[in-house]
């Protein structure tokens, strides 16, 4: 069964499926769908939850299966959470998938959480496995033309309404970063007036995190000051900031510029490469500054340490998410 993230809720009031595949890299989305997930679980008698990563091991998958056959002493039913990042199991992932669709006896739940799954792996047989034995939730970006919309739709869920230009502004701000968007929507919550937000009300929100914010650090880091966005990204962490916020601010810009690079590599201007990438006009500037800095292998290499600081940050890779920023910051600003 395939299905939106906004049906997923309807869904899970219906039933509880024994298999969710869900995928996609909009972390905020994905997120939110598996915490749907999990709290059905729970409320259906699932109170433990079993946590299986993958990486390059067999033994990774070895773990799935010893969790099918292995009888609960607390529970009478249990959540087995399976994260594959690459979003490709492999030959042995699709053999134990198979095979732990075969030995399951339904009164377990897996949550399968996939990285992006492209085309070739959406017609293989270990995902149409899943997709029969459950449901898979494939989760897209929000495209910049849909942004407004989405915006308007959380802050309609949040009890607040919001002026066209303020919505505007709003956007732009965020710039399509929707762990950002959903902070932004808090604080909004703090400082609007008869839960009507302005353009006013914007421009306070922005001030009043106008010395350390992520889209600063992002901006500063482009553009090549790392005692400024060092300072930024330490302030950010000592104003209580999460960790994943300040790296999918930065990690979003990293793959814009690898895939414009990309381009220019191929004979596209760099303006042609960032603008067929929707890159907004006021900043323009500092992406093709980094741009100029960087090439396709100094991109990968920045995309490789993105990965591994948000393993840091889910549990999965050693190191402190902390320093592997302060790694990532460095390497963006490098001349």
């Amino acid at each position: 069964m395939q299905l939106r993230p906004e049906q997923l809720g309807n869904q899970l009031e219906k039933q509880l499926l024994p298999v969710y595949l869900v995928s996609g890299d909009e972390t905020l989305l994905i997120q939110e769908c598996c915490d749907l997930i999990r709290a059905r679980a729970r409320q259906a008698g699932c109170s433990e939850r079993q946590l299986v990563h993958i990486g390059n091991k067999k033994s990774d998958w070895d773990a799935l299966l010893h969790g099918a056959s292995e009888m609960s002493l607390f529970a009478e039913r249990k959540l087995i959470e399976l994260r594959i990042p690459s979003g490709k199991p492999g030959a042995d992932g699709s053999k134990a998938l198979a095979a732990y669709l075969d030995m399951a006896s339904g009164d377990d739940v897996l949550l399968v959480v996939a990285g992006k799954i492209d085309k070739q792996s959406q017609n293989s047989k270990w995902y149409k496995a899943l997709d029969k034995a459950g449901a898979t939730v494939q989760v897209w970006p929000i495209k910049s033309s849909e942004l407004p919309r989405w915006m308007q739709q959380r802050l309609h869920a949040a009890g607040l309404q919001i002026d066209t230009d303020a919505l505007q502004l709003l956007c732009e701000r965020v710039e399509g970063n929707l762990l950002a968007a959903v902070q932004e929507i808090e604080k909004l919550k703090l400082l609007a007036t008869d839960n009507h937000i302005s353009v006013d009300t914007v421009t306070a929100a922005v001030a009043d995190n106008a010395r350390y914010n992520v889209f600063g650090l992002a901006d500063s880091a482009l553009s090549g000051d790392a005692s400024a966005s060092l300072r930024m990204l330490h302030g950010l962490r000592g104003e209580g900031t999460e960790p994943t916020v300040a790296l999918w601010a930065l990690a979003r810009e990293i793959r814009t510029l690898y895939d414009a690079r990309t381009d220019c590599d191929k004979g596209s201007s760099p303006q042609q490469a960032l603008g067929a990438r929707r890159v907004w006009k006021s900043r323009m500037a500092v992406m093709q500054s980094a741009l100029s800095r960087h090439s396709s292998d100094s991109l990968a290499d920045l995309i490789q340490q993105a990965a591994l600081t948000d393993g840091s940050i889910k549990g999965y890779a050693d190191g402190n998410p902390w320093d592997r920023l302060e790694r990532l910051v460095t390497s963006l600003c490098r001349v």
